[in-house]
């Protein structure tokens, strides 16, 4: 084990920080904003920003929020989710996909993974329907870049009349049978936060086909203000719109999107070839219909070797890992809301580790990352 000051000769290698072009992209919409003085929320970068996204994903509209959990927020509100509905949401996720459940008055219950996607679990979104039927909407969140079973979530939601909302967060340029991840619901949210695999230090997009809803979620991101001379307010409004600085940031780093897509599979890829075989260790399910953006490189260990040896060898090398997302359903402020599920969700917690998955590692670095992890296997 390194002493500290050994550790901090090191050079530091991140689980995912931000990673701006080498071409510059960003800097230009940027000193475009500060040159027109267009600094405040609002402007060319926000319109395009929305634009080009929208584009991206082949979705009608966009609005460009201040931060995913704002989206969700708005996505909810849009959903006409309020006190005393029941909310369905993943259970294996961050807090931010249920909080603003909670923001709404609404009450979640939350749903197991399975094994085959780490997602929500259709048999136990079934058993959920048969338990809770009076739903407004569920949340379905497509888990460090790889999707959900889309189809069978659908068919599930669509018999039962139910809004879905996704949570793409981690999973902006990830496509489920070759269409992009938050398009399938009636809303899906991206997140542009400082560890996403584009950033715009933070912020959030929320995208639908139903231009009536985006155009109604602009309006309350923007404190609601009715059209009339004077300051007037008719609806409780939000500050959650995205500035023209953040928005040209987002601008640039769009244009690098599947640069960065393609570095994370090579990530992943270089993993599964080098510890692939070490008795033990699984690393996260690719789906034959799965096009992952592999955000994050995980893996499960099972046997004498547990996630905290491999976390605590990286982290005396000044190298960034973390736990898959402790559960919903065990966090002590959700805890009291309803779980459906055989417990899933909580092995591949107790079990599950992410990796370094910086876009910005050499292959320098990757080996660094498995060299330490395979003498965890010869002690």
């Amino acid at each position: 084990m390194l002493i500290q000051s050994e550790k901090l000769t090191k050079n530091k290698i991140y689980l995912s920080s931000p990673h701006m072009s080498d071409e510059g992209y960003e800097m230009q919409y940027v000193e475009e904003a500060f040159k027109t003085n267009w600094i405040a929320p609002l402007g060319e970068n926000v319109n395009e920003f929305e634009r080009e996204l929208a584009i991206k994903v082949g979705s009608k509209a966009a609005a460009a929020l201040s931060s995913g959990t704002g989206a969700i927020h708005l996505a909810l509100k849009a959903a006409g989710v309020g006190e005393g509905d029941i909310v369905f949401c993943t259970t294996l996720t961050f807090s931010a996909t249920a909080n603003p459940i909670i923001y709404q008055n609404a009450t979640p219950v939350f749903i197991d993974s399975n094994y085959e996607t780490w997602n929500m679990c259709p048999k136990a979104l079934e058993e959920a329907f048969n338990k809770h039927p009076d739903v407004k909407a569920v949340i379905v969140v497509h888990l460090y870049g790889m999707s959900a079973d889309m189809d069978k979530i659908m068919a599930i939601c669509d018999k039962h009349n139910v809004v879905v909302i996704e949570d793409a967060a981690e999973s902006l340029g990830a496509y489920y049978k070759g269409k992009h991840t938050g398009t399938f619901g009636q809303y899906g949210v991206f997140s542009f936060n400082g560890n996403k695999i584009i950033t715009t230090s933070s912020g959030g997009m929320l995208v639908s086909n139903s231009e009536e809803r985006i155009a109604k979620v602009k309006f309350w991101s923007t404190q609601s203000r009715d059209q009339a001379r004077h300051y007037q307010h008719s609806e409780l409004g939000f500050n959650y719109r995205m500035s023209n600085v953040l928005a040209g940031i987002g601008r640039g780093q769009l244009k690098v999107l599947d640069q960065r897509v393609d570095k994370k599979k090579y990530i992943f890829d270089f993993y599964k070839k080098e510890l692939g075989a070490l008795e033990g260790i699984n690393l996260m399910p690719i789906n034959e219909w799965n096009e992952p953006n592999y955000w994050l490189s995980c893996i499960t260990l099972k046997g004498k070797v547990r996630p905290i040896d491999v976390m605590e060898a990286l982290d005396a090398d000044n190298i960034e890992a973390r736990p898959v997302w402790k559960p919903m359903h065990l966090q002590p402020f959700f805890e009291k809301y309803d779980f459906v599920g055989t417990g899933v969700s909580e092995k591949l917690f107790e079990n599950g580790v992410c990796l370094p998955s910086d876009t910005k590692m050499t292959d320098e670095d990757l080996n660094r990352v498995v060299q330490i992890i395979k003498k965890l296997w010869v002690e």
